[in-house]
């Protein structure tokens, strides 16, 4: 059993910047962030397949936000910057213990057995 624990959300103006961490506490293959926004399902944001450190994003993200990894930390991190309003979420961090390296498997909600608790992101216009 891997226990995800995220940090880093918050309040920004549009155009800011923030880190999102995820401490995970054993190895994993994969991890992903994903996020809800009110009424609205959980989407994939970014995604890494630990191996070969190989990421993938949402077409909303992409060239905004970057997932990394520390292997000795077992941390996963997502940097986000330009947020707009729309980026307002609550975002998850997860992880599996077994992956499959295809974009559409690794932003799937469904490919993770593992979740964080949350944390949440509030960007105003």
């Amino acid at each position: 059993q891997v226990q995800l624990v995220e940090s880093g959300g918050g309040s920004v103006q549009a155009g800011g910047s923030l880190r999102l961490s995820c401490a995970a506490s054993g190895a994993t293959y994969c991890s992903g962030w994903f996020r809800q926004a009110p009424g609205k399902e959980r989407e994939g944001v970014a995604t890494i397949y630990s191996g070969p450190g190989r990421t993938y994003y949402a077409d909303s993200v992409k060239g905004r936000f970057t997932i990394s990894q520390d292997n000795a930390k077992n941390t996963v991190y997502l940097q986000m910057n330009s947020l707009q309003p729309e980026d307002t979420a609550m975002y998850y961090c997860a992880a599996a213990a077994g992956c499959v390296d295809s974009k559409r498997w690794l932003l799937r909600e469904g490919s993770y057995g593992y979740w964080g608790q949350g944390t949440q992101v509030t960007v105003s216009s």
